[in-house]
């Protein structure tokens, strides 16, 4: 049996995923019990989903909201615990409704255990997207 991916393996592999619409793969990157929060997330929208189902159902349409073509400037940080790095990054595509330009920096704070994400705290800008005037996953506007 290989061993688990390391939370940078598993990291990057996690974001091919997402350019490649592949939603289904890259929520079986989560652990069962995995918490997606959103320390920025204003009214309406959601500041925390609890466990792999909340964030399947989180995720199922973003392609229809986001089509993503490149993350550029990624960055990952190790942190004392080997289990967690520091990802900075900008998402680029564009947004499908609007066919508006999609440009979204993004920290995120990322654990891994056994292979899985069992925690991620995604520190974007969800004003920016607000401002573009598109619908966006997550908003119950």
């Amino acid at each position: 049996m290989p061993a688990p991916a390391s939370p940078t393996e598993l990291y990057r592999h996690s974001l091919r995923l997402l350019l490649d619409k592949d939603i289904s793969a890259w929520v079986d990157l989560w652990s069962d019990e995995g918490t997606m929060e959103f320390p920025f997330a204003p009214d309406g929208w959601p500041k925390r989903l609890e466990g792999k189902q909340a964030v399947a159902a989180y995720m199922r349409h973003y392609p229809d909201h986001v089509e993503l073509h490149d993350f550029p400037g990624l960055r990952i940080h190790q942190t004392t615990d080997p289990e967690t790095i520091v990802v900075e990054m900008r998402g680029v595509g564009r947004l499908v409704e609007t066919d508006a330009p999609f440009d979204m920096t993004y920290i995120a704070v990322v654990t891994v255990h056994e292979g899985r994400i069992t925690s991620y705290r995604d520190y974007w800008n969800p004003l920016a997207v607000q401002e573009s005037g598109a619908d966006f996953i997550g908003s119950s506007r």
